[in-house]
């Protein structure tokens, strides 16, 4: 049998600069990943909280036999982030993830990932990312059971994985919603969206929360929690299942992940110690059964 990995994706919420390189030293040290992604993705006004530990961080990660890959941002409107993402192109030594199809202007068809914010929604559009230099493509975490099955069996010939935990990241804006609901502008935001580091509630009329702020991203409300649906994913050719950093114990939630695809935890345990590890979000997989994210549909095996 083929070997199951996981990949820590990059955090996308705001963190000061020490608590963000403090957490991924802790990822280095205990959590059983093997591939973590870094760096900024939601907004290049956060770049310099976390520049200062980028170096240190990536070798403490690789140190202890983590692959480490830089993230590039997921929408480039700005000179100032053309210039960042052609200079990580151009410098970095390391893999590349892709999260907006400005950066293949620049990686000229190196060996890059993809990752879930680019919509590829068929093998045709996977074979093709391919031959640009795609080695790996982190599904977007809105596609049914059946597409991805589909893309898989359509051999795309680069590494597939799915999104497996997190706040699904639903849309990017030139806008900053989180500063707007402050009474600030993007362009004098004082940062306000690291008073919520996971995330600001967005509720309905009848106070119901349903959505979440981030900056300029919209991410859900739920966390995407696909537990009971490994193997069945394994099954349809899956073999890496990416975990996205929420403010809570993301070791461990990946060794949760773990001893689920290990055999070594059932999938109802596995659910209630996600609940008491993350409390702060139901947990969802609607998406993957074609219905609204927001549901939570019992596995039929195990769950």
């Amino acid at each position: 049998m083929i070997s199951t990995q996981l990949t820590l994706g990059p955090v996308y919420y705001l963190w000061d600069g020490p608590k963000w390189r403090d957490f991924y030293f802790r990822i280095a040290d205990e959590a059983p990943v093997s591939r973590v992604i870094i760096g900024e993705t939601v907004c290049s006004k956060r770049q310099h909280f976390i520049d200062p530990y980028m170096d240190e961080v990536a070798e403490r990660l690789e140190a202890a036999g983590k692959e480490v890959v830089i993230s590039t941002y997921a929408l480039v409107t700005l000179m100032r982030e053309t210039k960042k993402l052609r200079a990580v192109a151009a410098e970095s030594e390391r893999l590349i993830e892709v999260n907006d199809l400005s950066a293949f202007m620049y990686l000229d068809s190196r060996p890059h990932t993809v990752g879930p914010l680019v919509s590829v929604y068929n093998a045709a559009t996977a074979r093709l990312l391919k031959t640009r230099g795609a080695t790996a493509l982190c599904l977007p975490p809105e596609l049914p059971m059946n597409s991805i099955a589909a893309i898989a069996a359509g051999d795309p010939g680069v590494e597939l994985e799915v999104f497996a935990f997190g706040r699904v990241p639903l849309a990017i804006s030139a806008r900053c919603a989180h500063a707007r609901s402050k009474g600030k502008i993007k362009d004098n935001c004082m940062f306000v969206c690291a008073e919520e580091p996971d995330g600001l509630d967005v509720r309905t009329l009848d106070r119901q929360p349903f959505l979440s702020l981030n900056g300029v991203q919209t991410m859900s409300h739920t966390c995407q929690a696909l537990l009971g649906e490994l193997d069945e994913l394994r099954r349809a050719g899956i073999n890496r299942f990416r975990l996205s950093p929420q403010d809570c114990d993301m070791v461990a939630v990946a060794r949760v992940y773990r001893d689920v695809l290990d055999g070594q935890l059932d999938v109802q345990t596995g659910k209630a110690r996600l609940n008491a590890i993350y409390p702060q979000a139901p947990l969802s997989n609607g998406f993957l059964y074609g219905k609204e994210g927001a549901a939570f549909v019992a596995a039929e095996a195990g769950d």
